[in-house]
């Protein structure tokens, strides 16, 4: 990979792992509905534009319907439960949570009858995934956190669904469009709620900047670099990112709001992401007949695959 896409995929690795701590941040004095408006609508100011300077709005027109479903399963369902879960989660547990998306998108495929022959490595992945969840929720589901674990489990499967929506109805449609018009589909419709609950005091300088950084840098920059970070390595290669991902929300949990670091989130954090990246690995086609002098490799080669 190139230094530019190290530098892409590290930024990435940032942007959409911080948040789960921007959001911690927003609910301590703002509604759901508030946060996820700010969120989307700020997200649209700067991605609507670019859309329509680049033209081709008739293939929005023409998947209206598929967009909104994917707009439902991947924004206004999943980030308002997501925000309202972290009135009563911690970010880092969150996001640990929310790392077992692959995991669920591999069984969700399964189910669907994916034609893929799940190996042992896979089972194997899906099984030690499936135990780092029950470690880390398992002492929840007796007390009060039990419905906000649900809430994110929820949140994870709207993430493994709306993949799917865009691989089988929206091909056609350029990434930039289908961030673009899904943000302003949910700001619309959050516009409503969030006026219904707007604060009665201005919020805090810290919740202003936590709300500003989750529509600019969070949403509108993080499309934006995901974009290109795809165009540079390929969406596998780009895509393995979500795995950092929930390293960097323990991380900033800890660092920036005292979030305790205990022995449960280390050992749910490696079996999480241990059994994703075996959950979702491919199998190694069959060797070809080899020479003296091995044929050089396509740079796509052998890459890993992932999720949302």
């Amino acid at each position: 990979m190139s230094r530019r896409g190290w530098m892409l995929f590290a930024l990435m690795s940032v942007l959409w792992g911080i948040p789960y701590l921007m959001i911690k941040v927003a609910v301590e004095s703002v509604s759901v509905p508030m946060v996820v408006f700010a969120r989307t609508a700020l997200g649209a100011i700067i991605l609507l534009p670019l859309a329509v300077r680049a033209g081709r709005l008739d293939l929005v027109r023409r998947h209206w319907r598929p967009l909104l479903l994917f707009t439902a399963v991947e924004i206004l369902g999943p980030w308002a439960l997501l925000s309202d879960a972290e009135n009563r989660l911690t970010s880092s547990m969150t996001g640990l949570l929310i790392a077992a998306v692959p995991i669920i998108g591999v069984l969700l495929a399964r189910l669907a009858g994916d034609a893929e022959r799940l190996g042992p490595v896979r089972w194997a992945g899906l099984l030690v995934g499936l135990a780092g969840v029950g470690v880390l929720a398992g002492p929840h589901l007796g007390g009060g956190s039990a419905w906000a674990i649900g809430e994110v489990m929820l949140v994870a499967l709207g993430y493994s669904i709306a993949p799917v929506i865009a691989t089988r109805r929206l091909q056609d449609l350029p990434s930039l469009h289908m961030a673009a018009f899904a943000l302003a589909i949910a700001a619309l419709v959050y516009t409503g709620p969030a006026i219904a609950t707007w604060p009665e005091t201005m919020p805090s300088g810290r919740v202003l900047v936590a709300l500003v950084a989750l529509g600019l840098v969070c949403t509108a920059l993080a499309f934006i670099v995901f974009f290109e970070l795809i165009r540079e390595v390929g969406t596998s290669r780009g895509m393995v990112f979500t795995y950092v991902n929930p390293a960097v929300a323990v991380a900033a949990g800890v660092v920036f709001l005292d979030e305790p670091l205990t022995g449960t989130i280390t050992a749910s954090f490696v079996l999480i992401l241990g059994g994703s990246i075996l959950a979702t690995a491919h199998r190694s086609p069959e060797p070809a007949p080899t020479s003296d002098t091995p044929a050089p490799q396509p740079a796509s080669a052998a890459e890993p695959a992932s999720e949302h």
